[in-house]
This record gives C-alpha cells, structure tokens and sequence, in this order.
C-alpha cells in the first residue's frame, strides 16, 4: 500500500474508533449516570455523538475525507470519487477501527475488552428504521457536498445524526461498520450479533437509495465531486 493510501486508511480507521469509542463509552456513561431513566440515556447519548462527530470530521476531514462509514465509501466509489483499491482499504480500516473503539470503551468504563451483546434488535420496524437512517444520512452528506459546501458538513452530519437518534425506531446506527462493533459491547449501545445482519443490509440498501436519488437532484454536478473526501487529499 503506498504512503498516501496508508495515511488516508489510518485516518480512518483512528477516525472510526473514536465514533465508536463515543457511541459505546457516551450509552455506557448515560446508563450509569441516569440508571431509571432511557429517555435521558439516549438524549445524553446523541448529545455527546452529535458532538462527537462534528469534531471527528473536522480533524480528520483533511486527511481521508472523513467517510467512518462503509456506506459512504460505497457511494464515493459508485461515484467515482475513489478507486476500488482505496475504497477496499478504507472499509477494511472503518471495521477494524471500529472494533478497536468498542474494546476501548469497555475497558475505560471497566468492563471485560469484548462482551458480546445479548441486545436483540430485530423486527420489521427496526430495519425500516436504519434504512430510513441511512438513507437520510447519505442524503445530507451529498447534498452538502454537491453543492459545494464542504465546510458545513461536519455540523450537517452531526446534527442529522443526533437528530436521527430521536425519529428513527432503530436509533440510527446508519453504518456498517459501527454496527458491527457494537456487538463486542453488551451494554446500552450494544446489538446482538444475529441482529447485525439484517440492519447492515438494510443501510446498504438506505445508501443506495440516497445515490440514485442524488443523481436525480443534482444531475449537473460532475459524479466524481459528490463526495468531498477524494478532494482534500
């Protein structure tokens, strides 16, 4: 892998660990926090990922473009804003990064590196709900991006997702990669590895849906600039 790939994925599997290290450790500390209450659980929990990402995005937007999602790296690479190599280094850093975030959160809050959640999200309503999400997501990050307005996704991205928390039923995991993290912690964010599946499915079906109709929106807009990361390389 050549240098600028190598800092481009190490970029973003750091990036992704601390958007997992701040969904887990944030529900981990809300459940302790306010232990009767969910609904303050989840409002201290979209707060602090909200906030999260905002400054995520900002420091490491120069470097990689900020994707943390393999949902977006699939839409920049069926845009054409990223090779197929960099797009597989990428989504292979998300997970790992991912990961490494979920076992961290564990051990800082005390708790064993991996304890595969028992969390079962699993019904109709739930998947419709991540594909909602991410089909949202997808949508304000290219909207954004498409017209030209890269400085504001950060605070787009961060406010949508803390929004999403709220309105969709599956709380917004809208990522692949965070999903599949969240399986090594048992605990508020946590999802049980057999549910995992069926919700990956569902935000690439989300992320699709948001290409084809950015396409739509926005047809004078050159393909390969959808999506700002390539760009500030």
């Amino acid at each position: 892998m050549e240098r600028d790939l190598a800092r481009r994925a190490t970029a973003e599997a750091v990036g992704t660990a601390f958007l997992v290290a701040i969904v887990v450790g944030s529900g981990i500390a809300a459940q302790r926090l306010s232990p009767d209450d969910v609904g303050l659980q989840l409002l201290e929990s979209s707060i602090a990922t909200g906030a999260g990402l905002v400054a995520i995005i900002l420091a490491f937007g120069p470097v990689s473009g900020a994707h943390f999602n393999p949902v977006v790296t699939l839409a920049d690479r069926l845009l054409g804003g990223i090779s197929t190599r960099a797009a597989c280094a990428y989504v292979g850093a998300q997970i790992a990064g991912g990961c490494v975030g979920a076992v961290v959160a564990n051990l800082m809050f005390d708790l064993r590196a991996i304890n595969i959640s028992t969390h079962a999200r699993s019904s109709g309503g739930l998947w419709l709900g991540e594909l909602v999400a991410t089909f949202g997501l997808l949508l304000v990050i290219l909207g954004v991006a498409r017209r030209g307005r890269d400085a504001l996704a950060p605070f787009a991205v961060g406010g949508y997702i803390a929004a999403a928390y709220w309105f969709t039923s599956s709380t917004s995991f809208a990522n692949p990669a965070v999903t599949i993290a969240r399986t090594l912690s048992n605990t508020f964010a946590g999802i049980r590895p057999s549910s995992a599946p069926p919700f990956v499915v569902a935000e690439i079906a989300g992320a699709l849906g948001a290409v084809a109709l950015a396409r739509f929106l926005h047809p004078t807009v050159v393909d390969a600039d959808v999506v700002s990361p390539e760009r500030a390389s």
